[in-house]
């Protein structure tokens, strides 16, 4: 799952992507005009995978990932027009949005509503320009075919849309649609999730300026709202396992800031995790909401789901009741479960196939 992190300057948005990539970079490096976007995986938080770990001992353990795209801090005062940078976004699966909540070194106060309601419009003017231009296209063509007619009856009522402040994955668009709009790669048509990047202070008290108008809107919006002491957490994140508790503890976080965002992107993509474990690897894989068994099994290996036979399926839950595999067995959680049976988050699977 590929994912857009954007934010305006000074926002501690790098510190985000460190804090969720496990990155060092330096936070002003995307100080000059040449800057580019950079990308890194994120492992997402899995108790499970250490439990199912101490069981089989594995050679290995492979969390889930994100694939995180930062964008450089976004700017309008290059050119006027949309952000060159947000193209680079195009093409993930759903973005993040950083405002900054606390006071930065320069003495700013923050201004998170306004801050997000600017980048809600960067992102909607970016989608609008592309709008334009297709209708430019399809109104100075040679001739315009039904099609483009139908198409352009789409274009229109997006760009009407988009110019009264409503995103794209607001409307109820239908099949057809979608499918003229599909090659577009609209940022507001993408599922979104916006962080407030608070002080310790702030993070405790969960207050900060404009936090009840941003719930609101967030609401209204249907927009996962998460909260984050990204720069404590950094150095949390450094600690030892004992005294990052502590700390975590004292924060009153019970979730680290890359577990609460990838919660909440799961929520809102509708995805879930599979689990696969033995001696070699123990092994969390994302899936859809609705995949079924064979499908699960194609995202291991395409073998596997071509020459897919049987399933073996156990709960996580109850093979933590069980403690052992062989329990499992024995008290009759073990399923066998055929190619159409829907997957449910936390299954311990077993592909049976053959090639």
């Amino acid at each position: 799952m590929d994912v857009g992190l954007i934010g305006l300057p000074r926002s501690g948005k790098t510190t985000v992507f460190n804090l969720l990539t496990h990155s060092k970079i330096e936070v002003n490096q995307f100080g000059g005009a040449r800057a580019e976007s950079r990308q890194a995986l994120a492992p997402i938080p899995d108790s499970r995978l250490q439990w199912l770990s101490d069981l089989y001992h594995p050679k290995k353990v492979t969390a889930a990932q994100l694939s995180v795209v930062d964008v450089p801090g976004l700017s309008r005062s290059d050119t006027g027009g949309p952000n060159r940078f947000l193209n680079d976004v195009r093409l993930v699966d759903a973005l993040i949005l950083v405002v900054r909540g606390f006071t930065n070194d320069l003495g700013e106060s923050a201004t998170p509503l306004a801050d997000l309601e600017e980048m809600e419009l960067e992102l909607m003017l970016s989608d609008l320009d592309l709008l334009e231009k297709r209708k430019d296209r399809i109104r100075t063509g040679k001739k315009v075919t039904r099609e483009q007619q139908d198409e352009l009856a789409v274009v229109e009522r997006l760009a009407d849309a988009l110019e009264n402040n409503q995103r794209l994955n607001q409307l109820n668009l239908d099949e057809d649609e979608l499918r003229w709009i599909r090659g577009y790669q609209f940022l507001t048509l993408k599922p979104v999730i916006w962080v407030v990047n608070l002080d310790e202070s702030q993070f405790k008290a969960q207050n900060y300026q404009d936090s009840a108008a941003i719930a609101e809107l967030a609401s209204s919006k249907e927009v996962p709202l998460v909260t984050m002491a990204a720069a404590l957490e950094q150095e949390i994140e450094e600690l030892s396992d004992e005294d990052r508790a502590i700390f975590m503890e004292d924060l009153g976080a019970h979730d680290t800031g890359l577990a609460r965002v990838a919660s909440a992107m799961y929520r809102k993509l509708g995805l879930i995790s599979f689990l696969t474990a033995g001696e070699d690897e123990v092994r969390a894989w994302t899936i859809r909401k609705g995949t079924v068994a064979k499908q699960a099994a194609g995202k291991i290996h395409s073998d596997i789901e071509r020459g897919f036979i049987r399933a073996e399926v156990v709960a996580f839950d109850d093979l933590v009741r069980a403690n052992t595999m062989a329990k499992a067995r024995d008290l009759g959680l073990v399923r066998l479960e055929g190619k159409d049976y829907l997957m449910k988050d936390g299954d311990l699977v077993n592909f049976r196939f053959n090639v």
